[in-house]
């Protein structure tokens, strides 16, 4: 752990990557509270799997279309593959209830198949792929740092707007249609959102790891708050300590921090299950 701190200032990835998992983080363990209560954790995974053909889909563009698209990086693929991903789940699960998994499991697997397709046509060897489908915190872009710290403060902006239509629909939309809250257009805006979450996540974890985060941290504190206030704080400081802890302690030995990350978020909802079976 001290070797983390000491290379830090020869090794400017290093600090990248930390403040990369405390926006990841945040996000998570935002957003994480209003998946959990929703119970859409199946969601988050389809839309990571969708976000894959954004990845693959901005590599090819980037380098059959220089001249128009050059700019484009695969995180802005898969940023738009998310949203994209997320409006039309709404749509399916709105208009098609009956059938709404069988086209969510459709989509997660073309999704990815059609980005692994794309990279393959895409000329030259794209190891970076791998940084977005399993994470890579040992270089994480200042321009993916900003890209992240962009997108924590839209979501934190529209939670702040949207918390009580949020909180109503998470807990019981009936109710809610009752109250004549949009539920349609509310769920659609918590879809987005999820959607921005899990592309704050690519560098943390991975687009394949993404649930992990997104429900583990929030599940383990649900079951000793009171209060989505309460367990939206609580579970954005436990997601921030998993994503940076574990990174530091894993530093200068085999294991992969990604990895460890994922582990920990295991054994924390492991340690919440113990802690309430014996407080009972």
């Amino acid at each position: 752990m001290i070797d983390f701190f000491r290379d830090m200032s020869v090794n400017p990835f290093l600090l990248s990557g930390l403040i990369a998992g405390l926006l990841a983080g945040s996000a998570c363990g935002i957003i994480g509270p209003y998946v959990v209560t929703r119970r859409i954790v199946f969601l988050g995974g389809a839309l990571a799997h969708i976000a894959v053909g954004g990845v693959g889909a901005a590599f090819f563009l980037a380098h059959a279309f220089p001249q128009y698209c050059g700019w484009l990086e695969p995180l802005h693929g898969a940023t738009a593959a998310a949203l994209l991903a997320a409006v039309i789940i709404n749509v399916v699960t709105e208009r098609a209830k009956e059938q709404s998994d069988t086209i969510i499991g459709a989509l997660w697997a073309v999704g990815m198949a059609a980005g692994i397709l794309l990279i393959k046509f895409t000329p030259g060897y794209q190891g970076e792929l791998m940084s977005y489908l399993f994470g890579n915190l040992a270089v994480v872009p200042w321009s993916h740092v900003m890209w992240m710290a962009g997108l924590d403060v839209v979501i934190l902006v529209v939670v702040l707007l949207f918390h009580k239509q949020f909180l109503a629909v998470c807990l019981d939309p009936q109710s809610a249609k009752l109250q004549n809250v949009p539920v349609a257009r509310v769920n659609l805006v918590l879809l987005c959102l999820m959607a921005l979450t899990v592309i704050c996540l690519t560098q943390v974890v991975g687009l394949i790891l993404v649930i992990a985060l997104l429900c583990l941290p929030a599940a383990a504190v649900a079951r000793h708050v009171t209060g989505m206030g309460r367990l939206i704080a609580g579970s954005t400081l436990l997601c921030c300590v998993l994503a940076t802890l574990p990174r530091i302690a894993v530093y200068g030995t085999p294991v992969s921090p990604e990895a460890a990350i994922v582990l920990a978020a295991g054994g924390a909802y492991l340690l919440s299950l113990a802690v309430a079976r014996l407080r009972r």
